[in-house]
């Protein structure tokens, strides 16, 4: 059946003043081009997608069984229409054990859920001794050891520091392999960077946190993706990054798109919540571990468009980088965008950026 809803409609051509028709996909827009400015109709923006996902609702992606699902609808509820469920540094069997529940989700979009597109492994290929919220069971990658993940649930992203013996070549071999390869938590200068680059990485894993920052003299890996990256991911709590450090990159990496990076906390109140084997307190708007170290966030990703927006975007420009330039790292062409053909995907906000409705694959939540 299909249905139609009109507004300011943020197409891949610009604004259109009309009316979108569609069933799980766009069939139509209709209308002229506007500046929305112009009038006080709702907008109508692609859905956001995230492709950095801890948790929500009270579960963490590592509890495996029916907890991505929870967590699935919990950031539906917040425009997220599309999402990767992201693992932390763990043994084998916990991480097989998220796996077996992403897979099961990935396969089966549960009613007024996001799409869980696979999964992000962020963690155990990562550097010790820059963890900064992951638990301490770091270790190095082998082809072998992904390709067995990778039977359980599709793995669309991996973070790797590069700077790990073996994982250059590594880099490589998994980008052949079809995966997005990025780089974080990291120890690594900015001669690795730029080697995992010219392999076959992509992006950066929350941009600045947890990897080696930028000096005149050791520009680090915050330097490498500062002077060479097309893509990298941040998280725009304007926690984890200041608001400076968020516009030097804005300047810098042309399709610098937002994550929420969030954990079982979202959605829910003040207290202690699990994040991969560690404790978490949420408290004063954001998440820590016991030693004050940040842990992941609260953050959902119509917040992070409303934050953007604070911080001088226009809302076309906010729009990309919650949605479409996350759809166009991943290769998806029919996500993150409205276009006919594409999947009726979409938000509809008020004149102050609040959610008003969501559609996911057409259906309204």
């Amino acid at each position: 059946m299909s249905s139609a809803i009109q507004g300011n409609i943020l197409t891949s051509a610009g604004w259109v003043r009309g009316e979108i028709s569609f069933s799980d996909r766009i069939a139509a827009i209709h209308g002229s081009s506007t500046d929305p400015s112009k009038n006080q109709d709702v907008y109508i923006l692609p859905g956001f997608i995230d492709l950095h996902v801890h948790g929500g609702g009270g579960k963490d992606v590592m509890e495996g069984g029916d907890a991505v699902h929870t967590i699935a609808a919990i950031h539906a509820k917040h425009g997220t229409t599309s999402m990767l469920a992201t693992t932390m540094t763990a043994p084998p069997e916990d991480i097989e054990l998220a796996l077996q529940g992403i897979g099961k989700a990935a396969a089966q979009r549960g009613k007024g859920e996001a799409r869980v597109l696979g999964v992000h492994l962020e963690g155990p290929y990562i550097n010790s001794g820059k963890l900064g919220a992951q638990p301490p069971f770091a270790r190095t990658a082998k082809l072998a050891d992904v390709e067995r993940l990778e039977t359980m649930a599709p793995i669309k992203l991996i973070t790797v520091a590069p700077e790990i013996g073996g994982h250059l070549a590594l880099v490589r071999e998994l980008s052949d392999a079809g995966m997005r390869v990025q780089i974080g938590h990291t120890l690594g200068t900015y001669e690795d960077g730029v080697a995992a680059l010219e392999h076959g990485a992509h992006g950066f894993t929350h941009l600045f946190n947890a990897m080696t920052g930028l000096h005149h003299r050791e520009p680090g890996m915050v330097g490498a993706a500062l002077a060479h990256a097309q893509y990298a991911e941040f998280i725009p709590d304007l926690l984890h990054v200041h608001p400076g450090a968020i516009r030097t990159a804005l300047r810098c990496i042309p399709h610098l798109y937002c994550v929420t990076d969030s954990t079982a906390a979202t959605g829910m109140p003040d207290g202690e919540y699990m994040l991969g084997r560690h404790t978490v307190m949420k408290c004063m708007g954001g998440v820590r571990l016991p030693d004050g170290t940040l842990a992941g966030s609260t953050l959902t990703m119509d917040q992070a468009l409303r934050n953007l927006v604070g911080l001088g975007l226009d809302l076309a420009d906010a729009s990309a980088r919650v949605s479409t330039y996350a759809a166009d790292y991943l290769g998806l062409q029919e996500r993150g965008r409205l276009a006919p053909g594409a999947y009726a995907d979409f938000v509809v906000l008020d004149r102050d950026l609040n959610l008003k409705a969501v559609y996911i694959e057409g259906e309204l939540l």
